[in-house]
């Protein structure tokens, strides 16, 4: 159990979780708005999520992996290219999650919030492992 819970004890995770919640707040003002406007669920969700990963990215390097963003130039363009990653696969997640949803007939706020805590979990542990762990920058 112990190394399950190991990612989330890090002492990076409080800041990580402010971070997401303020990229999430991003997020779900985006997807609320754009649902009011009448856009479909799924193209909603997915324009919500890319914007609130652009506010991720912001936060995550500038207050939560500090002592791990790569200086500029090589190293960074890959860093910020495996953040782009870890964010495909979340936006992945939050659009099927969504998506299947709505197949289904669930009310689409209740599926992006079911979305939101699956592409939390996946996104945290990719960017804590991948992202930025200095050994996969490379030189």
């Amino acid at each position: 159990m112990r190394i399950i819970l190991t990612p989330f004890l890090d002492r990076r995770f409080p800041r990580y979780l402010l971070a997401s919640v303020g990229a999430l707040t991003v997020d779900i003002a985006i997807f609320m708005a754009l649902l009011g406007a009448g856009l479909g669920a799924v193209p909603a969700a997915a324009t919500g999520y890319a914007l609130g990963i652009l506010t991720h990215w912001f936060l995550s390097s500038r207050a939560v992996f500090i002592d791990s963003v790569a200086a500029n130039g090589r190293r960074r363009s890959w860093q910020k290219a495996l953040f782009v990653t870890s964010a495909l696969l979340g936006l992945a997640i939050t659009t099927s999650i969504v998506a299947v949803g709505e197949a289904i007939g669930v009310d689409p706020r209740l599926a992006k919030l079911v979305a939101v805590g699956a592409s939390f979990v996946a996104t945290w542990l990719m960017r804590r492992h991948i992202v930025f762990r200095a050994a996969t920058v490379p030189g």
